[in-house]
């Protein structure tokens, strides 16, 4: 699967794939693969975090669901469908700036940090919660190979752990991973 290109559409297909595994989970307090965290951690770090970063670069206050740890499924469906009416609405075309990555239109924010962040996060929960753990493999190289030459300030930025050491002919999904941080060849738990 290709996912589109467009930051709406792009959106709604990675948060499409990020919800079955939300509505697909059944031990919230499983571990994940972030150092300790657990499972509803997850959905806490995208739902508490995405907001506050669109707020801080454009004044828009997204609707908040119940406490992630309460309601994890909850809070997600609220948030995403909170985000998915930006960009499809007319705040779409609010301008994002933000004191740390510049100035830029509202949906390439989304999609550059929110979208990237629910992809990544989306196989964070598929292991945490024995659910399927495929992304997609074309945005899995391109995410690579736009990481790859920043990598020094993606490391000091602290979002991103030490790269985990994988075969060099590891399918790149697999080296995707280990690059921000993650052991996708070491079982959960």
């Amino acid at each position: 699967m290709t996912l589109p290109t467009q930051p709406a559409e792009r959106h709604r297909a990675v948060a499409a794939g990020f919800t079955t595994r939300v509505v697909g989970a059944s031990d919230w307090d499983a571990p994940a693969p972030v150092p300790g965290w657990r499972a509803r951690d997850v959905v806490a770090h995208l739902v508490e975090w995405v907001p506050e970063f669109l707020r801080s670069g454009t004044g828009l206050v997204l609707d908040r669901g119940p406490s992630p740890q309460d309601d994890p499924v909850a809070a997600w469906l609220v948030h995403v469908d909170a985000v998915q009416r930006l960009l499809d609405g007319p705040d779409a075309a609010t301008p994002f700036r933000h004191p740390h990555v510049g100035e830029m239109p509202l949906p390439d924010a989304v999609d550059r940090f929110c979208t990237t962040d629910v992809f990544l996060h989306t196989w964070d929960l598929a292991r945490a919660t024995g659910q399927d753990e495929r992304l997609d493999e074309q945005h899995c190289a391109e995410l690579l190979a736009g990481m790859t030459p920043i990598e020094e300030l993606l490391r000091t930025s602290g979002q991103y752990g030490p790269a985990v050491p994988v075969p060099a002919d590891a399918d790149v999904q697999t080296r995707l991973l280990a690059f921000i941080g993650r052991d996708p060849l070491r079982s959960n738990g």
